[in-house]
């Protein structure tokens, strides 16, 4: 049995990647989350509410910037550490920039330290696709150098892979930074925009579109992000990568809007506001260093996402 210690494991993606886990077999694992207020923490112990019993699943109540509770809660007893846990959300990064540099940056610190103290010798990061910024050379590539970050929370992203690199060379630490790209589908978090947008039309509201609709997301289907994880965990062929986990498809504001009024057969009643400060006009992934060396194959186009998420919401609303 592989040993995994998985933070912010109640959440959207982390749920969903250890449910494929115990699907898969062979994997003993230890969930960890501080239930964020951020949203709701039933939603996120809902997520978890059918694992507790397994006897490959564990959970423990616990704050990644508590390091002291870390060492005396874990047993450190791992072969992989998936490092999930964030301040989620680029607006409300803008809003108080101190906590996102401080549970991004320094939490993931805290987990390095972990690592290097027991010996754990993998560790995968929950990168993003906001470090690439303003960058009009589409599509974005791993070997961009320059990434101008516009946002608090894309500039923590930037620092953690930094660090990772520099726990790599100096203590032998597998690191591998993956850049998710939009991630959406069951138990996508509440305040998101797909989560939102069906949520309004469910309900006949006005849809809020900020600036002109014009922006462009490479929207990926958790799946899709989670079989890149599983591969990402069992890696070993080099000390540090960085990988983005993408669907290679853009998609603008105004076309997901299409997409949705499809899938859910209703018309959007749309009001436009001004443009929020942090939000890219663009995000794109080039995937092919994901496809080669992880043999990652994003299979679910945007309509076939939004048809399971919706199924998935009906049925949690």
């Amino acid at each position: 049995m592989k040993k995994l210690l998985i933070t912010g494991g109640a959440g959207f993606i982390g749920s969903n990647l250890i449910d494929k886990l115990i699907e898969i077999g062979g994997f003993k694992i230890t969930c960890i989350d501080n239930f964020d207020p951020f949203y709701d923490k039933a939603i996120k112990q809902k997520n978890i509410a059918h694992l507790i019993g397994n006897p490959n699943f564990s959970f423990c109540e616990l704050d990644i910037l508590d390091f002291e509770k870390l060492k005396s809660n874990l047993s450190g007893d791992y072969d992989v550490i998936v490092h999930l846990a964030a301040k989620a959300g680029v607006g409300p990064s803008i809003k108080d920039p101190i906590a996102y540099q401080n549970v991004n940056l320094i939490g993931t610190q805290n987990l390095l330290e972990f690592a290097r103290l027991n010996k754990i010798k993998q560790f995968i990061f929950a990168s993003s696709s906001s470090v690439y910024g303003v960058n009009s050379k589409l599509p974005w590539s791993e070997s961009d150098k320059q990434l101008q970050p516009i946002s608090p929370y894309a500039s923590s992203k930037i620092a953690a892979e930094l660090l990772g690199y520099t726990y790599s060379y100096l203590h032998d630490i597998r690191f591998i930074a993956l850049r998710f790209f939009t991630v959406f589908g069951p138990r996508q978090r509440p305040d998101l925009a797909i989560h939102k947008f069906s949520k309004m039309l469910m309900n006949n509201e006005a849809i809020t579109v900020y600036g002109d609709g014009k922006t462009g997301r490479d929207y990926t289907y958790v799946d899709d992000i989670v079989n890149g994880i599983v591969s990402a965990i069992s890696y070993d062929q080099s000390e540090y990568e960085i990988f983005n986990l993408g669907n290679h498809a853009l998609v603008t504001l105004n076309d997901l809007i299409l997409s949705l009024e499809l899938v859910f057969e209703t018309k959007a009643n749309i009001k436009y506001l001004p443009h929020q400060d942090g939000d890219v006009p663009v995000t794109y992934a080039n995937i092919e260093k994901a496809q080669k060396i992880l043999k990652y194959k994003p299979s679910t186009d945007l309509v076939s996402g939004l048809k399971k998420f919706k199924t998935w919401l009906g049925a949690n609303n």
